[in-house]
C-alpha cells in the first residue's frame, strides 16, 4: 500500500503509556492464547491475564515516545489508513444522501477504559457504539504477523477498515437493531447474528479496498491477497481448530474463514455498499 506521505487524519488519540484507565496485564504467550480465548468465543480474556499478574507481578515503566521508532511509523500508518476511511465514507453517504461522522481512533498499550467499560490487550481491536471510537493496541499486528502468519500493510488497514465498519453500522442504525435484538434472543441464536454483523463490517472493509483503489490508485500488487489471508486467519473454525482440535459452530462469533474471505471479496469487487445484507432474513427487522 502507497500510504507514506500522504494526509493524515487528525481524529488519532494517542493513550499509550499513559493513563486514562490503563492497566497492567501479563504478555508474552499468555497475551497470545488469551487473544486466541477472545477470537474463539468473544469473551475478554483479561481475567486470566488478571490472575496471571497477580501471581506474576509485571513491572511497568513510562517510556518517552521516539518519533523515529517503529511503533511511531505504525502510527503514522494508521493516521493515513484512518485519513483515507474518512475520505471515501464521507463520499459514500454523500452518494446515500447523508451525512458521515467520523469517528476517533484511540490507541492504547495493555488496556484502556473506553465508552463500553473496561478492555485488556487481549481484546483485540474493536469499536465501541457508546463512544463511536475505534481502539486498537499496535501490538495486535505483531501477533497477527506472528502468530496468525497474515503479514503486510495491507493486511493491518483491513482491520482498521473492519472496525470502521463497525462505526458504518453504528451510523447507519444496525448497530442499534442489533442491541434490540439481543434481549430476545439466546445466546446461540445471538452469536449467529452477531457472526453476520462482523461478516458485513468485513464487506465494508472490501468496499472501502475497492475506492482505495479505484479513486486513490494506492494499492500495490498482492494487497488484496494480504487482506485475504488476515480475513481466512482469523476465522472462528480456523482458530478454534488450532487451539482446540474441533470446530464448534454454535460459538462462532466472527464466521468462518471462507465466509470472511467471501463478503470481503465482495464488496472489493461490487464497491456497492447495497450489496452487503449479510443479514437477509428479517432477524433485524
Amino acid at each position: 500500500m502507497q500510504w507514506f506521505g500522504r494526509r493524515e487524519s487528525d481524529n488519532v488519540e494517542d493513550n499509550r503509556g499513559g493513563g486514562g484507565g490503563r492497566f497492567a496485564l501479563g504478555g508474552g504467550i499468555v497475551s497470545i492464547i488469551a487473544l486466541a480465548i477472545y477470537y474463539f468465543t468473544g469473551i475478554d480474556a483479561s481475567q486470566l491475564l488478571n490472575q496471571v499478574s497477580s501471581n506474576n507481578p509485571v513491572q511497568t515503566e513510562q517510556r518517552a515516545k521516539d518519533p523515529n521508532a517503529p511503533e511511531d511509523k505504525q502510527k503514522q500508518f494508521v493516521r493515513v489508513v484512518l485519513a483515507d476511511t474518512e475520505d471515501i465514507w464521507t463520499k459514500l453517504f454523500n452518494d446515500m444522501g447523508k451525512t458521515y461522522e467520523q469517528p476517533h481512533l484511540v490507541l492504547f498499550s495493555d488496556g484502556i477504559t473506553s465508552g463500553c467499560g473496561n478492555a485488556s490487550s487481549a481484546t483485540g481491536p474493536f469499536y465501541c457504539p457508546a463512544d463511536a471510537k475505534v481502539y486498537i493496541d499496535l501490538s495486535f499486528y505483531d501477533e497477527l504477523q506472528n502468530r496468525f502468519g497474515a503479514a503486510g500493510d495491507f493486511a493491518q488497514a483491513y482491520v482498521i477498515a473492519h472496525e470502521v465498519g463497525h462505526h458504518v453500522q453504528n451510523l447507519l442504525g444496525i448497530s442499534a437493531k442489533m442491541d434490540e435484538a439481543r434481549s430476545r434472543m439466546s445466546e446461540s441464536k445471538y452469536n449467529k447474528l452477531s457472526v453476520k454483523l462482523e461478516l458485513q463490517a468485513d464487506f465494508y472493509a472490501g468496499v472501502w479496498a475497492h475506492y482505495e483503489q479505484s479513486l486513490k490508485k494506492v494499492l500495490d500488487p498482492g494487497d488484496i491477497e494480504e487482506a485475504l489471508n488476515a480475513a481466512n486467519a482469523i476465522g472462528d473454525d480456523r482458530l478454534q481448530k488450532e487451539m482446540q482440535g474441533r470446530v464448534e459452530p454454535d460459538s462462532f462469533t466472527h464466521g468462518t474463514s471462507a465466509q470472511r474471505m467471501y463478503w470481503f471479496k465482495k464488496g472489493y469487487e461490487t464497491g456497492d455498499v447495497n450489496q452487503g445484507d449479510t443479514f437477509g432474513n428479517g432477524d433485524l427487522e
